[in-house]
């Protein structure tokens, strides 16, 4: 049951930054000066277009995945760090560090390429491959 679990936990928890970022990235449209006034449909439109252009500029779009060994007794590069991040930087760095008897997960936040919180290697080599 427990490999299921978390599966399930880190999709939520992709899911939840997807909806925050998605939030926070919301605009509405603004009038053009001069312009003549436009039907309300195209208005519409308008304020639709704008809004998906501010919602892919927060996309989670630098993605990166590095697996490993955590330790020397357990092959087959179970453990892995995962980051994902939108054009600013911001975004976060998901871990997984397999045992021989447990699985543990941790969750970093990323603002602009970097983290208030310490980093492992694995996670640092994450961040740089997905800013490229």
């Amino acid at each position: 049951m427990s490999y299921l679990a978390v599966p399930a936990l880190l999709l939520a928890v992709v899911a939840v930054v997807f909806s925050v970022v998605a939030l926070r990235r919301t605009a509405g449209s603004r009038p053009v000066p001069g312009a003549a006034p436009l039907p309300e449909d195209v208005v519409g439109l308008r304020r639709e277009v704008a809004a998906l252009q501010a919602a892919s500029n927060g996309a989670l779009r630098h993605l990166s995945v590095v697996r490993y060994d955590a330790f020397g007794d357990v092959g087959g590069h179970l453990s892995w760090s995962v980051a994902l991040l939108d054009d600013a930087g911001d975004g976060v760095v998901l871990t997984s560090i397999h045992g021989r008897s447990e699985a543990r997960t941790y969750a970093k936040t990323i603002s602009s390429w970097s983290s208030d919180a310490q980093l492992s290697p694995e996670e640092e080599e994450a961040v740089a491959h997905a800013r490229g």
